[in-house]
């Protein structure tokens, strides 16, 4: 038996014991009509139509937390592209969605959307940084779009983080460190960071205005996200003898590995307001938080050694061609080695309001999120990074979104109506220049500008009918209208403006829910959905080596993605045990999947293309004990087994049939916690994924730099309370050291300690 089917059998056998688990006596209220997995202490946010899951302190406890993200680890056939500490770029994805599909996820923090939908890619992920792990009270998962008050960037699925609310007057801390010893190729560190996070809560005794404020700075060095590999060259008579490089005969390119980016130093701060104003039913509630963020990679490292043994990062010399045994390769000195600084300052703002009007529930909400400042300098190659010499520049602005949502619901007799109005706007300009001076970004030159707009508006309906009792049935309609205008691209020597597009779609959903029996419960959901191309699937084109336009670099007609989605689950409790099963379904027309590749004159391209159709269906199982089979001992497991293809794509027929790329076979993800007494519990994670594709051919498949490779990660976490309002916790990730990769290197075991104080 290979080593990679025995680890996939040890991480299913968790669910063995649970497959037969005992019936005990009903300790628990009766399951209700909400399908939840997970805490029940507090209602759901988001509507629960399909898969639902709700996280509360219970599990969070659990998580060696760094980013808010982390607190979802272990969640049902879910995952975040997470790849260390502090990562800017990490992509939450559901069942079938590849795992830079980013604009099928729909991310809100209190109600408030923080989806990047400019574009669609690892590139614009939800703006995690708003919020800090500690700040959040819930964190609250649906799996598809079967409601139909949310867009079709719910094709996938919606998050919602609900943040604590100032409940009474408090102060509050938290302080982290983090260590990771890491080793790949030739790079060996040991990477450092810490958080430091205090806040403080008022309530006015007996008044209805309430205030919470918090901020955190995080520090980090994590693991370099890529590694340098010489280039081929043809034989010739004149290449710089050179010493060094790793070989990794399992590399897509076969070629020696000549250095890595340079470890990553991520520094982060983070500030929060939360005022609210409670008086009968009536709510209001504004929240501001703004986040700096800066990432640089000052420090890359070469393997290669010159004639006399120095280290060596290129040479101008007999064109960059070098001799490494025996071999003739290239190192481009301007290319390769580079030095970067990312800045990236965004700030959420937003206010909602509910109250009763005519016999209504009227809820509201208005909310912004801009980019104040979002920039990269880059230098060109490794010398030019110490002396300040040329280089590029990546500037963003002005970038923002603007989302309104209103709805009012209303229940008369065996009907709960629903009915409302979203709308959002998005807006992105980016320039990239040459630059003569790259830390300081002077001497510009324009290579290229890409700027668009698009906007959105949906109406929806929804009625909720108790048919009988236990009984309820639930359709919903939706009707999209989208535009995209005043967009265009901008070069050197030419430009191209594009015409505006206007689309619409309606989309029906219906689901039905039954209790059965006491501890029975079952849903149906079937939905149609439609997710519009964003701007920078749109619009945002490349340039040929000569500066022209790459008229092949972009699909400015692309086809919006066109979903029929069905979700059937059935729930069991057997006393401390509760069983649940889904089956699912997903069938998208027109899916919009990113090629990458090399144009004529071998500059880098990315291209979106729609494929006529991708298909995916699969199956869940989710296990959950209380105080089974021993008391203080709580199991969260859950398993997922995932068939997901492209079914026919004319532009790539020998892409048909096969599993589509980064989507794995199976995920198997566990969380177990043990009460030690009324002061210290233990916890033990683990998380699974097969190996998949990394290509949308089949082709790739490896577990090294630049695949996706199979991941088995055990996490484990201690939590002691010293005394009232203080803790101290202390954990690991990764315990085996397992080496994984999302074409990026995670991390490797990485250890943590924590202390917490309230008063």
């Amino acid at each position: 038996m290979s080593y990679t089917v025995s680890r996939r059998l040890l991480a299913a056998l968790v669910l063995v014991p649970f497959a037969a688990a005992p019936a005990f006596a009903e300790e628990e209220a009766p399951l209700d009509s909400i399908l939840v997995i997970g805490q029940r202490d507090r209602a759901i946010s988001i509507e629960p139509r399909g898969l639902s899951v709700s996280l509360g302190d219970a599990q969070f406890r659990a998580v060696n937390a760094f980013n808010v993200e982390d607190l979802i680890k272990y969640a049902p056939d879910f995952f975040v592209r997470t790849r260390f500490i502090g990562d800017n770029n990490a992509v939450p994805g559901f069942r079938g969605t590849h795992s830079t599909q980013s604009a099928r996820a729909l991310v809100m923090v209190d109600g408030f959307v923080v989806s990047n939908f400019l574009g669609n890619s690892f590139s614009f992920p939800p703006a995690w940084g708003v919020v800090s792990p500690t700040e959040v009270r819930q964190f609250d998962i649906v799996y598809g779009p079967y409601s139909a008050r949310y867009s079709g960037n719910s094709m996938g699925g919606i998050v919602n983080i609900t943040t604590r609310a100032p409940e009474r007057t408090e102060a509050f801390g938290t302080v982290q460190g983090f260590i990771q010893p890491y080793r790949q190729y030739g790079t060996k560190e040991t990477l450092w960071g810490g958080s430091a996070e205090a806040g403080f809560g008022l309530k006015q005794k007996d008044g209805p205005f309430s205030i919470r404020v918090s901020g955190r700075r995080l520090v980090n060095d994590g693991q370099p996200m890529q590694f340098y590999q010489l280039a081929t060259a043809q034989p010739g008579s004149a290449a710089t003898p050179i010493s060094g490089g790793v070989v990794d005969p399992a590399l897509i390119t076969k070629t020696p590995v000549a250095g890595d980016f340079s470890p990553i130093h991520s520094r982060q701060d983070q500030l929060r307001t939360q005022i609210r104003f409670d008086s009968g039913d009536v709510h209001v509630e504004a929240l501001f938080t703004y986040w700096w963020n800066e990432e640089s990679q000052h420090n890359p490292r070469t393997y290669l050694r010159d004639g006399a043994g120095a280290p060596f990062y290129g040479s101008t010399a007999n064109g960059g061609r070098v001799l490494l045994n025996g071999t003739v390769y290239t190192l481009n000195p301007a290319s390769n080695f580079n030095i970067t600084t990312n800045t990236k300052n965004e700030w959420l703002g937003g206010i909602k309001l509910s109250a009763p009007v005519f016999g209504f529930d009227l809820n509201a909400n208005l909310s912004t999120l801009q980019f104040d400042r979002q920039t990269q300098r880059r230098s060109s190659g490794y010398v030019n990074g110490l002396n300040g010499g040329p280089g590029q520049l990546i500037e963003q602005g002005p970038t923002d979104w603007y989302t309104l949502d209103l709805s009012a619901e209303r229940t008369i007799g065996a009907h709960a109506i629903a009915f409302g109005i979203n709308a959002n706007r998005y807006r992105t300009d980016q320039f990239n220049f040459a630059t003569a001076r790259w830390r300081e970004a002077t001497g510009r030159t324009l290579n290229s500008r890409t700027f668009g707009k698009s906007r959105m508006v949906g109406l929806f309906a929804e009625d909720v009918i108790s048919v009988a009792d236990g009984l309820t049935v639930t359709p919903g309609i939706r009707a999209d209208f989208w535009r995209a205008y005043d967009a265009g691209l901008i070069g050197a020597r030419t430009s191209q403006l594009y015409a505006p597009r206007r689309d619409h779609h309606v989309d029906p959903k219906l689901s039905t829910r039954w209790a059965f029996a006491p501890d029975w419960a079952a849903e149906l959901s079937l939905a149609t959905a439609t997710r519009y191309p964003t701007v920078g699937e749109l619009y945002q084109g490349s340039f040929n080596g000569d500066g022209s336009f790459n008229i092949n670099s972009f699909d400015p007609n692309l086809k919006a993605e066109r979903s029929r989605d069905a979700n059937a689950l059935l729930r069991r409790r057997l006393g401390r045990v509760t069983i649940t099963g889904s089956l699912f379904y997903q069938r998208v027309e027109n899916a919009i999947f990113q090629y990458l590749g090399f144009n004529q004159n071998g500059v880098s391209v990315q291209t979106f293309k729609n494929i006529d159709r991708t298909r995916q269906y699969g199956a869940e199982l989710i296990v959950e004990t209380r105080d089974w089979p021993v008391e203080g001992l709580d199991i969260d497991a859950n398993a997922a087994w995932i068939d997901a293809i492209t079914a026919k794509n004319r532009a790539d027929p020998a892409s048909e049939g096969v599993q589509f790329p980064r989507i794995p076979r199976w995920r198997i993800n566990g969380n177990l916690r043990y009460r030690i007494d009324a002061a210290t519990d233990v916890s033990l994670g683990g998380r699974y994924a097969s190996r998949p594709n990394s290509d949308i051919d089949g082709l790739q498949r490896g577990d090294t730099y630049g695949y996706a490779s199979e991941l088995l990660q055990i996490d484990a976490r201690i939590n002691h309370r010293i005394a009232r309002g203080f803790r101290i916790s202390a954990g690991v990730n990764n315990l085996t050291n397992d080496k994984a990769w999302v074409f990026h290197p995670y991390p490797q075991r990485t250890f943590t300690i924590e202390a917490g104080w309230s008063l």
